[in-house]
C-alpha cells in the first residue's frame, strides 16, 4: 500500500527548497537599489502582494494544523518579502514611499486584520478552515494570473527579453511540487490554484520556445539602420567610389548619451527594464 504520508513530505520538502530560490530571485534587484540608493521606477506591488499571500497561507496553516511544511516556507516568505518592502521604503523618493505605505496598511494591515477578524469571530469554527482556504485559493489565482501581461509582451513584441526562462521553469516546477503536496494531503485549497501555476508556467516556458531566437533577427535588422557611420549609408546608392569624410561621431555619441542621463523624462535601458518587468514576475512566486 502506498503511504500517502511519505509523499506528501517529500513533495512539502521539495516544494519548500524550490520556493525558498523562488523568494531569493529579486536579490539582485535589491542589491541594485542598494548600490545606487535609490528604487529609480521599481515598484512595491509585487512584494506587497507577496506578502500578503505568504500572511494568510501562514494563518490557514497554524488554523488547520496539520501543514507544518506550509508554515515553514510562508514564515519564511513573510520574513523575506517584509525585508524587500522595508529596503525599498528606505530608498523610494517621498511620492513612492507614501504610496507604498498607503497600500502596506491597506492591504496587509486593514484587508488581513479584517479578514481576521471575520474568520475568528463570525465565521463557525466546523467551518472556518475551508472558508479561509478557499479564500486563499481565490486570491493564489489573482497571483499567478499576474504574468499574464509579460505574455501578452512577449506575444506582441516577439522577444522573450523581459520573461526569463529560469524563472519560469522554477515556478512551473514548485507549481507542480505544491499540487502534488495538496493531493496526497487530500488539501483542494492547496492543490487547486497550483493548476493554473502548473498552466501558466508551461504556456510561458512555451512561448520562450517559440521567441527565444527573434531577439538575434530583430536586432540583426536593426543594426543597419541605427548605424552612425556615414559610408555605410552612402554605399547603398550604387557602387561608386566614395571618400571617406572624418566625422566626430564620438563626441556627438557623447553628447546624446549626456543628454539622455540628464533627461528625466528619458527611457530607461534595456538592462532596468529586464529588471523592472523581471520584478512583475515575482508576483507569481506564492509557494501554493
Amino acid at each position: 500500500m502506498v503511504d500517502h504520508h511519505v509523499f506528501a513530505v517529500a513533495f512539502g520538502v521539495l516544494g519548500n527548497v524550490i520556493s525558498f530560490l523562488v523568494f531569493l530571485a529579486p536579490a539582485p534587484t535589491f542589491y541594485r537599489i542598494y548600490k545606487k540608493k535609490s528604487t529609480e521606477s521599481f515598484q512595491s506591488l509585487p512584494y506587497q502582494v507577496a506578502l500578503f499571500s505568504c500572511m494568510l497561507w501562514l494563518y490557514y496553516a497554524l488554523i488547520k494544523k496539520t501543514a507544518f511544511l506550509l508554515m515553514t516556507i510562508n514564515s519564511f516568505g513573510c520574513v523575506v518579502e517584509t525585508l524587500y518592502i522595508s529596503m525599498f521604503l528606505a530608498y523610494a523618493p517621498k511620492k513612492s514611499r507614501m504610496s507604498a505605505m498607503k497600500l502596506f496598511g491597506a492591504m496587509n494591515m486593514g484587508l488581513f486584520s479584517l479578514i481576521l477578524v471575520v474568520t475568528h469571530f463570525f465565521v463557525k469554527s466546523s467551518i472556518r478552515i475551508q472558508v479561509i482556504g478557499w479564500i486563499n485559493v481565490a486570491i493564489a489565482v489573482c497571483v499567478f494570473a499576474a504574468p499574464l501581461n509579460i505574455m501578452v509582451r512577449v506575444i506582441r513584441t516577439k522577444s522573450v527579453e523581459f520573461m526569463p526562462f529560469n524563472l519560469s521553469f522554477f515556478l512551473t516546477l514548485s507549481a507542480i511540487m505544491w499540487f502534488s503536496y495538496g493531493v496526497f494531503i487530500k488539501d483542494l485549497c492547496v492543490a487547486v490554484p497550483n493548476v493554473l501555476g502548473f498552466i501558466l508556467g508551461m504556456l510561458q516556458m512555451l512561448l520562450y520556445a517559440i521567441y527565444r531566437n527573434s531577439d538575434k533577427v530583430v536586432e540583426e535588422k536593426k543594426v543597419p539602420e541605427e548605424t552612425n557611420n556615414p559610408i555605410a549609408g552612402l554605399s547603398k546608392l550604387g557602387s561608386s567610389e566614395v571618400h571617406p569624410i572624418d566625422i566626430d561621431t564620438d563626441t556627438d555619441n557623447n553628447t546624446k548619451q549626456g543628454d539622455k542621463e540628464n533627461d528625466p523624462t528619458a527611457e530607461p535601458d534595456e538592462h532596468h527594464k529586464s529588471l523592472e518587468l523581471s520584478s512583475k514576475l515575482h508576483l507569481d512566486e506564492s509557494p501554493v
